[in-house]
């Protein structure tokens, strides 16, 4: 599976790397289909660890997968704990603020609110951990008129359109069978304009360049989930 021409391949690996290895990772057993011979044999875990230390293209990309797994395991963690931005980060975000405003206390009330909006929290320091980043290019890219007021230019507009037109989307996925069922002429006519709203997304991200949030959009709308639950596929 690793793509070796040689079995003794992962004999070498394991001889090289042994002190990483566990009892329960791999053990030396009687050989089931030759007499007085014993094979070593690995558990999962222990393949797994193989396969990072091998140096062949596939894998080259069962550690890609691995780093991707990690990834999408700390970040639900933070969703799951709800980890808050640090000082650090709470200091970064005024700073910007700060130098934004240029000492206008309508300016810092109507970026701090606008902020505060957009992330729905009663406050900037209650900003989750996750989306800290987002918080920083918000706040340097929003646009700010010469008296203070704050608007959203039209790259932001388009992308607050093609969000909720894709939860719009997520919404008539879960329940289009039950309507389907009640009015099936209406059902068909919906069906359709779906299908033309999927194709104005994606024209109109890749001509604003815009890379939408990453929302569990196919099971926001599940009726089997609490209504909290749903506002965590959105954070």
């Amino acid at each position: 599976m690793l793509g070796y021409t040689r079995s003794d391949k992962v004999t070498q690996i394991f001889n090289r790397r042994s002190d990483e290895f566990t009892f329960n990772m791999t053990r030396v057993i009687e050989n089931p289909q030759t007499v007085n011979l014993t094979v070593r044999v690995f558990s999962l875990r222990g393949c797994h660890l193989i396969a990072m230390f091998a140096r062949t293209p596939i894998a080259k990309e069962f550690r890609k997968w691995v780093l991707d797994v990690l990834d999408k395991e700390v970040l639900q963690r933070q969703i799951d704990t709800r980890v808050k931005i640090n000082a650090e980060q709470q200091a970064c975000l005024k700073e910007i603020v700060d130098r934004r405003c240029e000492g206008s206390v309508k300016k810092r009330t109507e970026l701090w609110g606008r902020h505060n909006k957009h992330f729905r929290i009663p406050r900037y320091n209650e900003l989750l951990a996750i989306h800290f980043q987002d918080a920083v290019d918000y706040l340097e890219t929003l646009s700010i008129k010469a008296k203070g007021d704050v608007h959203i230019d039209e790259n932001q507009s388009i992308e607050i359109l093609c969000i909720h037109a894709k939860l719009f989307q997520a919404w008539w996925r879960t329940h289009s069978p039950t309507l389907g069922k009640l009015n099936p002429l209406l059902e068909s006519m919906l069906h359709d304009n779906m299908f033309y709203i999927t194709s104005a997304i994606k024209d109109l991200c890749k001509k604003y360049d815009i890379e939408l949030p990453n929302y569990d959009y196919e099971h926001m709308f599940e009726l089997n989930m609490l209504p909290h639950q749903r506002y965590l596929l959105l954070k």
